[in-house]
Order: structure tokens, then C-alpha cells, then sequence
């Protein structure tokens, strides 16, 4: 179980408390701007602000690097690399700084991600859509507990934004818990709970289908869906 209380990161997060579910993909969805990156980033460790995170019963703040490896696994929304890596060099830290190398774990995350076929080349040197497909494997390669990702579908081709969203219900099926935000809402409709994040607040908690209710979508998003598509509502 994942639990967060007291959360908040002025201006973009109001206090929060949260109860999460191993076994679950969890989307975060809302307008830009809505707080979803700041949540993450919260629940992550990776802000300062108040309130706590527990994973298990640990205290997210007080657990080693070896420790966090295990537990939680980041992947924020910014795919620019810098450093002329392998791919597979890239994902290899996802195991830890003083983690023994790993082969195998490093080519199954990449052969999960679909991102085997460029192991050896230079992160740098790929496209936008290939760097974010290596960069979800460096989340996965340590199996952790909980996969925290700042949309992991955007810059993908339709295939592999699918074939993404079947790869994190089968890390919920094994046991992990998984936290994404999305902007694609008929790919939230895949999650199995949806938290809508409205000026910093969770204004839905639910079922994708009550979460993406007709109302919700007119009064947060301003947006309905209708036989042709989703359409725009006047401001």
C-alpha cells in the first residue's frame, strides 16, 4: 500500500491524503496545469513540501537508495538525454548506482518496453518515441514495487502507445502498483481508477466510467464525446 498524507506543493497541489492499491494502474488525468506532475513528483520524494509518503509502512524520506530502487521507480515527462549512452547502459542504472551488471534484466525490460532493437545505440542519437521507450525500461529493469510515470505514452506511435498501456496492466497483474498520468482519455479508460486532478485537487476518484461521466468531462475539460468524436464546449 502506498499512503500519502498531508501532501501539498503550493500553488499547484493543495493538502492532500491518498490510499493506494498494489495491483492497480492508477491514472492521474486533468487539465495542463491541473497538478498531476506536481503529485507525482510528491509522491515520488522529489519536491519538498509537507505531508509524508509510506510504501509498505515505510517511510518513503527515511529508505537507503538501495532501498528506493526497489520500492519505486520514477519516470519523469522530460525525454532529453544528454549523455552518449548504449541504451542498454541507460536502462543498467534503473538497478541502482552499485548494482552488479545485469544482462538479462537489462534486455527483458528492454524487450518489454519494445526497445531491444537499439540496445547498443546512443540514446542521444535516437528518436523522441525510441528515448522514452528506453527510458520506461530503466523504470522497470529493478521490477519495483510501485511505477510512478509523467506520461509514458506521449511522442509514441498509436501501436505502441497500446502496446505501453497492455505492458503496465501486466505490471499491475504481477503485483506492482502503477501510477501514470495521461492526457489520452481513451487511454484512461484502460486504468483500472482514475484520480481527476482539477486546480490541485482530486475533483473524481473512481472507475473509469464514472470518473469520465459526461459531466465531468464538460465541467473540468470542457470537452464532450459524441457519435463523430470528442468535441469542444463554449467558454
Amino acid at each position: 500500500m502506498l499512503v500519502a498524507t498531508g501532501l501539498a506543493r503550493p500553488p499547484m497541489l493543495a493538502p492532500l491524503a491518498l490510499s493506494l492499491a498494489p495491483g492497480q494502474v492508477i491514472g492521474l488525468i486533468g487539465p495542463n496545469g491541473a497538478g498531476k506532475t506536481s503529485l507525482l513528483r510528491a509522491l515520488a520524494g522529489l519536491s519538498d513540501g509537507p505531508g509524508s509518503v509510506t510504501i509498505g509502512g515505510y517511510q518513503l524520506a527515511s529508505l537507503p537508495p538501495a532501498g528506493r530502487v526497489q520500492r519505486l521507480a520514477w519516470l519523469p515527462a522530460d525525454r532529453d538525454i544528454a549523455w552518449p549512452l548504449r541504451a542498454a547502459d541507460l536502462v543498467q542504472l534503473g538497478l541502482g548506482p552499485a548494482a552488479a551488471r545485469d544482462d538479462a534484466a537489462v534486455i527483458a525490460a528492454l524487450t518489454a518496453a519494445d526497445a531491444d532493437n537499439f540496445a547498443d545505440r546512443r540514446v542521444d542519437q535516437l528518436s523522441t518515441g525510441e528515448r522514452a521507450r528506453v527510458l520506461l525500461a530503466r523504470a522497470l529493469v529493478a521490477r519495483p514495487q510501485w511505477l510512478l510515470l509523467d506520461e509514458p505514452t506521449a511522442n509514441l506511435d498509436p501501436w505502441h502507445r497500446l502496446h505501453i498501456m497492455a505492458l503496465l496492466a501486466r505490471e499491475a497483474a504481477r503485483g506492482a502498483g502503477v501510477i501514470t498520468a495521461l492526457h489520452d482519455l481513451d487511454l484512461a479508460r484502460r486504468c483500472d481508477r482514475l484520480l481527476l486532478i482539477d486546480n490541485g485537487q482530486i475533483a473524481a476518484d473512481g472507475p473509469a466510467g464514472e470518473v469520465l461521466s459526461p459531466e465531468n468531462l464538460a465541467q473540468v475539460f470542457g470537452i464532450r464525446h459524441t457519435e463523430t468524436g470528442w468535441q469542444q464546449l463554449p467558454r
